[in-house]
């Protein structure tokens, strides 16, 4: 990973900058299910919740965190400003009424955040798909590529660097919203991808996004594809993309 001076007191501007709000709560959620249960269970969901605890606490927001599908209820959902689907995976839900609380959550102006592999959450819902903005297909090998921040006024995007070096699994996906708006992309064509030219996946203007923003049935959404690795939940460039997308999501960034 690179580090440059703008990056190192990171942790100071970003307290420093973010604005002071009380009494703020969100739900980190990392369910990963499937009847069969074989389905993929992340490494890193430990550390993304501790990078998010530690997030609430410098920058003035509560955080709950459960895999416990229990939790979506209409009642339940009212305290939250944002929901972060950290590393969730496959069926997030267990039946129709909790569905039905997510989304009136969405449509009564709640944030949403995904990180990684929570488009591949709820796999045959297709409102899922669109507060998210896309899902997930598949992905090449881990290896290293280059990242271009295209929208840096983001409060996702405001602390990085224009270009910067990543090593992780570069997400394709399908179903692509139409009207999300990207700010960290890759060129698909640099990437080692033996099975790109029969299956390119989604892709804006030929590039693919990695963390992109949009609004949707009311609600606010950033999802970003980075965060593999456990180790990249201590690193400055993934958690000033987090913070500033949580931030964004609850209303408190622009």
């Amino acid at each position: 990973m690179i580090t440059t001076p703008r990056l190192a007191w990171f942790g100071l501007a970003l307290l420093t900058a973010a604005p002071a709000f009380a009494a703020e709560k969100i739900l980190v959620y990392t369910r990963n299910y499937t009847p069969d249960g074989k389905g993929y269970v992340h490494e890193n969901i430990a550390a993304s919740v501790n990078a998010i605890r530690k997030m609430g606490a410098e920058n003035g927001f509560d955080v709950d965190v459960s895999d416990q599908p229990s939790v979506f209820t209409r009642e339940n959902l009212k305290q939250y400003r944002a929901l972060v689907f950290s590393n969730s995976n496959n069926e997030a839900f267990e039946n129709d009424a909790q569905r039905d609380a997510f989304k009136a959550y969405i449509q009564g102006g709640g944030g949403f955040v995904g990180i990684h592999s929570a488009t591949g959450s709820e796999r045959a819902w297709p409102y899922f798909w669109e507060v998210v903005g896309g899902k997930f297909k598949r992905h090449p090998k881990l290896q290293r590529f280059t990242v271009r921040v295209t929208d840096p006024r983001f409060p996702a995007t405001r602390q990085l660097p224009a270009t910067f070096e990543w090593e992780d699994e570069c997400y394709y996906h399908d179903h692509l919203s139409p009207d999300i708006k990207p700010v960290l992309v890759t060129d698909p064509k640099t990437l080692e991808d033996p099975d790109f030219a029969k299956d390119p996946g989604g892709l804006v203007d030929g590039l693919r996004p990695l963390a992109w923003y949009h609004t949707f049935d009311g609600g606010r959404e950033f999802y970003m594809a980075l965060g593999h690795k456990p180790a990249d939940y201590a690193n400055p460039l993934l958690c000033s993309q987090i913070v500033g997308g949580i931030q964004w999501a609850m209303g408190v960034a622009r």
